[in-house]
């Protein structure tokens, strides 16, 4: 099981989709910019081509590394559904010390690591745990992705309980809206969600390009850090 205290953020989204590789990349650029050495792992990826595991290599592009991808993305799928689902169709099981062995190969050397989760936190990993455990097992704190459109109120609601039931520590939710603009309506709705958060909102990445980086100040850096500062702090 990983170090507890490894410095890191787990990436994680009320859903899947919602935009966790743009946060991720987005976040490794900010931590190399201050000069660190970042790490990138995407331990489970499902819906893998002959292209490969996409969000693994964005993550590795956007870091500069040349970490194998088999290291950056030990657990990979064809089928394009929840990780237990995708590991029965090709008759296997997610293999959690792989997972383990690949964390400490890419946090060896390193300053820090982003590490992004597959959907949303209640995803099956195997049958008896989900993507929240693997958040646990790795002893990072969460940063949680959040679409910009109907129905984000309730799925971030979701998302903040059960990491709260679970003892998962959040840093902040980061608004993203991958499905383009917004209408009047859902702007309006977008307003309640930012309400509730309050200082829980750390970013909001607008509509983008395919390919389109998040602009650098996207996500409030500054405010991130410090909560990453007192949460060493408090160890």
């Amino acid at each position: 099981m990983a170090d507890p205290h490894a410095a890191g953020i787990f990436v994680t989204g009320t859903d899947t989709g919602v935009g966790k590789t743009v946060v991720s990349r987005a976040l490794i650029a900010a931590f190399r910019k201050t000069g660190m050495k970042v790490g990138a792992m995407k331990p489970i990826e499902t819906g893998v081509g002959e292209a490969g595991p996409l969000d693994a290599i964005a993550m590795r592009e956007a870091a500069g590394i040349e970490d194998p991808l088999e290291t950056i993305c030990p657990q990979q799928f064809a089928l394009p559904a929840a990780p237990n689902v995708a590991a029965r169709a090709e008759n296997r099981e997610v293999d959690l010390d792989s997972i383990d062995a690949a964390y400490e190969r890419v946090t060896t050397g390193r300053d820090f690591v982003i590490v992004e989760g597959a959907g949303g936190l209640l995803v099956p990993i195997r049958d008896e745990m989900t993507m929240a455990e693997l958040g646990r097992r790795l002893g990072l704190p969460l940063l949680i992705v959040a679409r910009a459109g109907l129905g984000t109120i309730n799925h971030t609601s979701l998302t903040l309980d059960v990491a709260a039931s679970k003892n998962l520590t959040v840093l902040g939710v980061v608004i993203s809206h991958v499905e383009g603009a917004l209408t009047d309506a859902d702007t309006s709705n977008l307003l309640g969600l930012k309400e509730i958060l309050g200082d829980r909102l750390l970013g909001e990445i607008p509509p983008l390009a395919p390919g389109e980086s998040a602009p650098a100040d996207a996500i409030n850096f500054d405010a991130l850090t410090q909560r990453l500062d007192a949460l060493k702090d408090s160890i």
